[in-house]
């Protein structure tokens, strides 16, 4: 003889941690629209700062363009890892359980972009 089960719907425990985050996009959107124009105004003005030195000669001018080399890689480096923090922002699975891996990452973005262009900032050699 065969038993027939039957399950009751009701008393099917869901796991809360699978479940569905339905604000998951809150985050990775804030983080995408505080990231993005604060990078583009860093890369605006490394871009420009060149010109702070357009007078110089000689070795202020040798002393400046050495050090703003290594500031430019340092903000174009802390730039694309900003990036990569913010991609992957969006790519965390929209579940309850990475709902605090997802806004950490929302908020590692721009913090990065802060922190890459302070980086910059204090490593010319301004004349």
């Amino acid at each position: 003889m065969s038993e027939n089960r039957h399950i009751d719907d009701s008393t099917a425990v869901t796991d809360p941690a699978r479940t569905r985050d339905p604000r998951a996009w809150v985050a990775p959107l804030f983080s995408t629209l505080v990231t993005l124009p604060t990078g583009l105004v860093a890369l605006f003005f490394g871009g420009l700062s060149p010109m702070a030195c357009d007078s110089c000669d000689g070795a202020v001018a040798d002393g400046f363009h050495d050090s703003f080399m290594t500031a430019w890689t340092v903000l174009c480096i802390g730039l694309v890892l900003a990036l990569i923090v913010l991609i992957a922002t969006w790519a965390i699975p929209h579940q309850l359980r990475y709902a605090a891996r997802r806004v950490g990452l929302a908020l590692a973005a721009p913090t990065v972009v802060g922190v890459a262009f302070v980086a910059f900032m204090a490593l010319v050699d301004w004349p």
